[in-house]
């Protein structure tokens, strides 16, 4: 009998005041969003996500990495890429990127239009399953 062990992930969608957290595995494609990451400096963020690790147990992190829409790099594209290289090394566990432009603008679609400070985190935990959902769409 052949079983296949999920494995389980969490995504991230970096902002430097709010990161949305998800948890997925890759049996069964889904993602959840779990939650909020607010801090003001590296220490309090880093011991706030080491909680979710701590608690969730993944094999590995997925971030989001934005870019502009003709796929050159933008503000935040290296504060991600360097956010994915901290995780990887503070916590041991493999981290992937993806491509993550128009997360938020898809999950601000699908919520109505409201106002960015009416949904304030929703976006950010929204976009880190479209992250994760990425992650699996490219089959990895």
């Amino acid at each position: 009998m052949h079983t296949t062990k999920p494995t389980l992930l969490l995504a991230f969608d970096f902002g430097l005041k709010r990161i949305g957290v998800a948890f997925g595995n890759t049996l069964t494609k889904t993602t959840t969003g779990v939650g909020l990451v607010e801090a003001e400096d590296d220490a309090t963020r880093f011991k706030k996500i080491e909680a979710l690790i701590r608690e969730w147990q993944p094999e590995g992190l997925v971030v989001g990495v934005p870019r502009h829409d003709d796929g050159q790099d933008n503000e935040m594209t290296a504060r991600c890429q360097r956010f994915a290289r901290q995780l990887e090394g503070r916590f041991g566990l493999p981290c992937a990127t993806v491509d993550e432009r128009y997360t938020s603008v898809i999950i601000e679609s699908c919520m109505g239009g409201a106002k960015a400070r009416e949904l304030k985190g929703r976006v950010d935990v929204g976009s880190a399953c479209l992250i994760l959902d990425q992650y699996f769409l490219e089959g990895r």
